[in-house]
């Protein structure tokens, strides 16, 4: 399956955090663990379209690693994988 933003939307692919060990020995599983706020985009919409229909195009490109909000987007499955579907403004910055 594929899935395209629309607007100034934002596909994400966060690395899937398998466990960690804490310092004191406990392991914890991948749903016990925070999940990075580093993730690498796999797809953009358009961008954000003005009054007039224009398009102001996109900062963000595929491939590019970001950081993002927290608590922002929604996270989707798709074939088993897990992404985040988000708004561009939930994107804080480019990694270089």
């Amino acid at each position: 399956m594929k899935l395209t933003p629309l607007g100034d939307r934002v596909l994400i692919k966060v690395p899937e955090v398998k466990e960690v060990k804490t310092q004191s020995g406990l392991l914890l599983a991948g749903d016990a663990v925070e999940k990075p706020q580093e993730a690498e985009v796999v797809a953009v919409g358009k961008g954000r379209m003005l009054d007039n229909g224009e398009y102001v195009p996109m900062e963000i490109k595929v491939g590019d690693k970001v950081i993002y909000a927290k608590y922002g987007g929604t996270e989707v499955k798709i074939d088993e994988e897990t992404y985040i579907l988000m708004d561009a403004h939930d994107i804080l910055a480019i990694v270089e």
